[in-house]
């Protein structure tokens, strides 16, 4: 006779994934020792909740500020105001005297002499053909500016609804930004070769922004901590006020319109005036100090450096107002928002102006 077999365990049926309905915790009774926990134990899990919450809330309110820096600056268009109006009827009637001098001066030169008559015909020809390409390259690259803009505004709300059509149109339209960049051929080449397999518009954006924006960045964070550095110096060394200002001045000009380069921007002198107004209007919407910067570091940082010298704290001082000026240029230039990658503060861009030594 044969032994029974053992009996086999049922088979049963697990849910690994799935939702999980935790019962609300009952109500300690008094004089227990649940009820004598410590406060800071009871509301301690909702403390990283609101941390990620009130940093979220900063990312949306750093890039309100950015769209409407860009809206006041780069995407305002001149005409449609006063001050533009008078510009543009103020440049007509110069342009016209200019005209109406060079019609007459090639006129009477053709009465006394046609050889140099022919001279001065020619030479205004090649005048107006001057002037023409001029105005050309100036409403391209204002265009060019705008483009950015309006991609880093179509990249922000590609990310916030996380749809794949739309970021994969803004992805292809970034790598067409730059074409020109030898550089980043093969970024881009890769870059492209991903956005047809992922299906999620936020990690698209984001791997966008770390193969393609970031090393655009550590570029742009090299010119900003070089100017704060050449500020510093000349300004501790130079004997007048007057060069200090001046200098500062160019440096801040250098330094926007390199840093607009490095981003794919190629703004002329119209260009760049309404590129400099988006960045005031950033220092002036974000205040003279970026957000996640430590206000008192800085307040600090300069007092020191006033108490051993008064022209050294004032080139503290003039290093930390270069440096938030190419930041704000940063932030309005850049085609796509801060979402993968940080936002640098003053202290990660110039950090020797804190006497840190080991991040310079």
């Amino acid at each position: 006779m044969s032994d029974p077999q053992p009996k086999r365990p049922r088979p049963r049926a697990f849910r690994l994934d799935g939702e999980q309905i935790v019962p609300p915790r009952p109500a300690a009774a008094p004089g227990t020792e649940e009820a004598r926990k410590p406060f800071a134990e009871v509301i301690e899990p909702q403390a990283d909740v609101f941390s990620s919450d009130f940093a979220a809330f900063n990312i949306d309110a750093d890039e309100h500020a950015v769209e409407e820096a860009q809206a006041e600056g780069v995407l305002k268009r001149m005409v449609l105001s006063w001050g533009g109006l008078f510009v543009s009827s103020l440049l007509g009637l110069i342009s016209l005297a200019a005209g109406l001098w060079a019609t007459q001066l090639v006129e009477d030169l053709i009465a006394r002499s046609y050889f140099f008559g022919g001279i001065a015909l020619l030479c205004a020809l090649a005048l107006l053909v001057a002037a023409t390409a001029l105005a050309f390259r100036e409403f391209r690259a204002i265009a060019r500016q705008n483009h950015i803009a309006r991609l880093h505004i179509a990249f922000a709300e590609a990310h916030a609804k996380n749809e794949i059509a739309p970021a994969r149109a803004r992805v292809e339209e970034l790598c067409r930004l730059y074409e020109d960049r030898p550089a980043l051929a093969r970024t881009r080449a890769t870059t492209l070769e991903y956005a047809k397999g992922i299906m999620d518009g936020r990690d698209l954006v984001d791997l966008a922004e770390r193969s393609l924006v970031a090393p655009l960045d550590e570029d742009a964070r090299r010119e900003i901590a070089a100017a704060a550095k050449r500020v510093s110096v000349v300004t501790t060394v130079s004997p007048r006020a007057l060069l200090d200002v001046l200098f500062v001045a160019g440096q801040a000009i250098v330094l926007t319109r390199r840093i607009a380069e490095i981003y794919g921007g190629r703004p002329g002198l119209l260009g760049f005036f309404k590129l400099a107004r988006s960045v005031v209007a950033h220092l002036a919407i974000t205040g003279s100090l970026a957000v996640g910067d430590s206000i008192l570091q800085q307040i600090v940082g300069h007092g020191i450096a006033a108490r051993l010298s008064a022209r050294l704290g004032e080139g503290v001082l003039n290093g930390l107002l270069t440096a938030r000026v190419g930041l704000s240029a940063m932030a309005v230039c850049r085609p796509m928002p801060f979402n993968a990658e940080k936002q640098p503060g003053v202290t990660e861009v110039a950090p020797f102006l804190f006497g840190d030594k080991t991040k310079s």
